[in-house]
């Protein structure tokens, strides 16, 4: 058994010092295993939170798929253990780990945004995945999204959300009753989706397409903001902040979460 096999084996029977030790000698924590599993997803399975934290740390991929297509967080989710999704959710609240080890293998930053935009996605009930077969959002994201929502829909009004991918946190602002909801969404097929299911039917809903660098002039300023893109780097979304004083209200709530740099904030104005 190679030292991968090994490091899938610790991971699913919570051995947590030979885990460590194996992340510490620069083992690839992204490693499948023959059955198309990786460490992560072994801890993840059988609950093991610990691990499943030294794993993200160490930069596991918490969104990669096994070949049925299921995370980590859908692991963790079905078996009812709920530590180790709690541990995934953290991760993406409290750090800016997530994906940070497919971000720093990309060779430029250059065009990523448009390059995102070109690529065809698909949609099923529970994620949404681009034409590499990665996921870019899956269900089990929800009570991530739900927070969010409850931040930025805390002083009521006009909400703004920047991306909406699979519609996760526009159901739960809903949820909220806002004045006015509006939508800013770049990607074609995401779109088309949107306006197949009814969002653009919606009376208290405004959707804009188009990337928000290039639709600025027609949005106005608002109560709460929430912005989560797939495909941007720190550089865009540092970009963004610097119209935060433009957009929005003394006193409103920006929060936002974003896969490539995996921050989680909230601020008030």
């Amino acid at each position: 058994m190679d030292e991968f096999e090994i490091l899938c084996e610790a991971a699913k029977n919570g051995d947590v010092d030979k885990v460590k030790s194996l992340i510490n000698s620069g083992i690839d924590v992204t490693y499948f295993d023959s059955n198309g599993l990786t460490p992560l997803m072994h801890a993840a399975k059988h609950g093991h939170a610990a691990i499943v934290k030294d794993l993200l740390e160490a930069g596991a991929p918490w969104n990669a798929l096994s070949p049925s297509n299921i995370s980590a967080g859908d692991f963790a989710m079905e078996a009812g253990h709920q530590d180790a999704f709690e541990t995934l959710l953290n991760a993406g609240i409290q750090s800016e780990l997530i994906l940070g080890t497919i971000a720093r293998k990309e060779k430029s930053n250059s065009g990523y945004g448009e390059n995102y935009l070109e690529d065809r996605v698909s949609f099923s009930e529970d994620k949404i995945m681009d034409s590499d077969s990665k996921a870019i959002m899956m269900a089990w994201e929800k009570p991530l999204m739900e927070a969010h929502a409850k931040a930025v829909c805390s002083g009521g009004g006009h909400i703004l959300n920047i991306g909406f991918g699979m519609g996760l946190v526009d159901t739960a602002i809903q949820q909220y009753n806002p004045a006015m909801h509006t939508i800013v969404e770049a990607h074609p097929e995401v779109y088309e989706r949107m306006i197949r299911n009814g969002w653009g039917e919606k009376d208290n809903v405004k959707i804009v397409f188009g990337r928000w660098q290039d639709v600025l002039s027609q949005l106005g300023t608002y109560d709460g903001i929430f912005f989560d893109t797939y495909g941007e780097y720190y550089e865009d979304l540092r970009e963004f902040h610097q119209h935060l004083p433009a957009l929005l209200k003394p006193g409103g709530i920006y929060s936002f979460f974003n896969g490539l740099c995996g921050g989680f904030r909230i601020m008030s104005s």
